[in-house]
């Protein structure tokens, strides 16, 4: 695993009941507050996906976080990869 404060990518999705339970706001949320960017959107098989690139420490923060989700939601499962930044978000976005 990389150093804390070195720079990484997570991509992940998170499947269960996290569509149409503010899961995809709680995301942004927590990941805008850590400082983050990238984007979270619903996918097609009903998960959601999230992009978020940014340190280390944020990013696993970010995980935890993903594995209980808001209130209203239940998460069955969680499958995360970790690669180089691509550099490419200013900002952490909500896509449709």
């Amino acid at each position: 695993m990389a150093e804390p404060g070195q720079r990484r990518r997570l991509e992940a999705r998170v499947y269960g009941r996290v569509q149409g339970v503010g899961f995809r706001q709680f995301v942004a949320r927590v990941a805008s507050g850590s400082g983050l960017v990238g984007f979270v959107r619903n996918d097609v098989s009903g998960g959601v996906e999230v992009v978020a690139e940014g340190p280390v420490a944020a990013l696993e923060m970010l995980l935890r976080r993903l594995r209980h989700g808001p209130p209203l939601s239940r998460v069955v499962s969680l499958d995360s990869c970790w690669a180089t930044p691509s550099g490419e978000f200013a900002e952490f976005a909500i896509r449709q």
